[in-house]
């Protein structure tokens, strides 16, 4: 065996034996890294059995020999380029479909049948002997049509490879180019072999590619060791990491700023890239104007809402980033919920508020006061009831219109309101019916607040195109009994009998009902 047939040798076993070394490495850590593993494990084991059938057919001694170990070199040197290119796809992000997949795979397939059977058509190779100057194990052959369909398959798959990777250079972090241009390498180095070889420019007979493998091996042992290829895959990452609605911050294990997102950049326009490696607080600081409301040192989790002075509300979440079970940083997700917040203040305002008026409607006055009914039962001191109607508000209605008869209740909310507390429950019960909850107030206290509130509106008209219009308020009290096992509903109730004695006594006046005799009073 001449030195330069031991040189071949000796390359082409490095490169397999580098290939099998990043093959058995990735597997066995296969459950650290990301699904794009698998593929490379694939890509890798092509790429092995390529280099070994290469190597062992340049010690063959005759022609069976090394068409024994082409054959072997055909199970893994038309698959590898094509798996190549579904490795760079999924690092990419690029999806595709296994039916899709399983068609390109036909090509490879048809090849190793191919050179299996070559001896019975010659459409592989029309010409495969021994070189007949250099001897075994060197071959002298032409290629038939389907090695020149197979060359066109194996090189345009490294060519897209490169491509793909290529087009994806200016929007690659630039903490992650270096990564790129290695893979760009691996893929570039044996497709410009291979097409040396194909135009000739290669010794004879021996084939040049796997001996420049080990070249690939080593880019591809580099960004897996340094750039952790398969625990952070950036072009896929970027891909969603910029496409995703919420903003999201990286953090290091030191809590400086490493990494945001298009959303972010749009939630918050000056945070910029020359921010990268500063302190987050200092980073959010400039970014709000305010300090972060929460610690984010030492807390596993955290779910929070943040108002800023745009205006803009945010739900803050905290979750750690890991890497082989050790925290490695943290993630900032930043939802804006300003409008889901603005529906919910509009479902509220259906759901408790009295849509003319804008006071409590009855649901949520019966909630709230059931809460305050409650609390003085508990403390043991008055509470105390007030039903108001408006007198002869249908007379109202009637003369001038529905529309004069909702700007009056209106008006008359407005006109109570300005003599009431602002803590105050009161709500509209029901058509011209208002209903106060007074915590903490005695019967005589209740009565009083009534006849401030009927004196007022007495004086206060609605000013409208019809003209002034006067009307008056009619109201009953009625005071929660410490002694008696006294419910909301029947407070109410005594509050109503109140109500209807003072009306049926004339209106524009105010009655307490005497819960020891069960019988009203009428207030002077």
């Amino acid at each position: 065996m001449n030195s330069q047939l031991t040189a071949y040798i000796t390359l082409i076993c490095t490169s397999g034996v580098l290939n099998l070394y990043l093959c058995s490495s990735v597997f066995l850590r296969r459950h650290q890294y990301s699904n794009i593993a698998r593929v490379f494990i694939y890509y890798m084991i092509a790429i092995t059995i390529y280099c070994f059938a290469s190597a062992f057919s340049l010690i063959a001694t005759n022609l069976e020999q090394v068409k024994f170990w082409t054959i072997i070199l055909y199970i893994g040197m038309p698959f590898s380029p094509l798996l190549g290119l579904l490795f760079i796809m999924k690092y990419l992000g690029i999806k595709t479909t296994p039916s899709r997949i399983m068609i390109l795979f036909t090509i490879p397939v048809i090849s190793l049948i191919m050179v299996a059977t070559n001896d019975l058509h010659h459409l592989h190779y029309r010409v495969f002997e021994v070189d007949p100057i250099l001897g075994a194990p060197f071959i002298h052959q032409e290629i038939g049509i389907w090695y020149v369909v197979h060359g066109i398959f194996t090189f345009s798959c490294m060519f897209v490879a490169f491509l793909l990777l290529l087009s994806r250079w200016k929007e690659t972090e630039k903490i992650y180019r270096p990564q790129l241009t290695a893979l760009m390498f691996g893929q570039l180095v044996p497709m410009l072999t291979a097409f040396i070889y194909l135009i000739g420019l290669t010794p004879p007979g021996v084939d040049p590619v796997p001996m420049v493998l080990w070249l690939s091996s080593l880019l591809y042992l580099w960004s897996i060791n340094t750039s952790r290829l398969f625990t952070l895959t950036p072009i896929a990452k970027t891909t969603i990491f910029n496409s995703i609605n919420d903003g999201v911050i990286v953090l290091d294990e030191f809590y400086r700023l490493i990494e945001f997102n298009q959303s972010c950049k749009s939630m918050f326009p000056t945070i910029h890239t020359s921010m990268l490696g500063m302190e987050f607080e200092k980073v959010w600081l400039q970014l709000s104007g305010s300090p972060f409301p929460t610690k984010i040192e030492g807390t596993s989790t955290f779910t929070q809402e943040i108002h800023l002075a745009s205006d803009r509300i945010y739900q803050v979440r905290r979750s750690s980033l890991q890497y082989a079970k050790h925290e490695k940083g943290l993630l900032i997700i930043f939802t804006d919920i300003t409008e889901l917040k603005r529906l919910q203040v509009k479902l509220e305002q259906l759901a408790y508020y009295d849509e003319l008026t804008q006071i409590y409607n009855r649901r949520a006055f019966f909630q709230k006061s059931e809460q305050e009914f409650a609390d003085a039962k508990k403390r043991s001191i008055p509470f105390t009831m007030i039903l108001i109607d408006i007198d002869y508000f249908k007379k109202v209605n009637d003369t001038y219109g529905h529309h004069i008869g909702d700007q009056l209740l209106k008006h008359v909310v407005k006109a109570c309101q300005t003599q009431l507390n602002e803590d105050a429950l009161f709500a509209r019960y029901g058509g011209e019916e208002f209903v106060l909850g007074l915590n903490g107030c005695t019967a005589i206290e209740g009565e009083e607040i009534a006849n401030k509130l009927r004196r007022y509106v007495e004086t206060q008209p609605l000013r409208s195109d019809e003209g002034d219009i006067y009307v008056t308020l009619s109201s009953g009290v009625a005071e929660a009994s410490v002694e008696r096992e006294e419910t909301l509903y029947q407070l109410l109730n005594h509050a109503d009998k109140a109500l209807y004695r003072a009306k049926g006594e004339g209106r524009n006046q105010v009655n307490v009902f005497n819960g020891e005799k069960g019988e009203m009073i009428k207030a002077p």
